[in-house]
């Protein structure tokens, strides 16, 4: 996790990989548009294996202090 930092003055405060301006959501849209991990890692070539697996824990950690609500 230390991989992934939430700075007000980057991006808003968004969550980004450390080091970079890249969020951790854009690496889920990413990975959920259907890129591959070696494909995000050619194109972005700053980011990192563990990157993308750290903003995949963080995202899940996210959604696991999220409320249930029935649809």
């Amino acid at each position: 996790m230390s991989r992934v930092v939430v700075d007000p003055e980057i991006l808003v405060g968004k969550p980004v990989i450390k080091g970079t301006r890249i969020a951790v959501s854009f690496i889920i849209e990413l990975l959920a548009n259907g890129m591959s991990e070696k494909e995000i890692l050619a194109e972005y070539p700053q980011l990192k294996k563990d990157d993308i697996k750290a903003a995949l824990l963080y995202a899940s950690k996210c959604l696991e202090r999220e409320v249930t609500v029935p649809l």
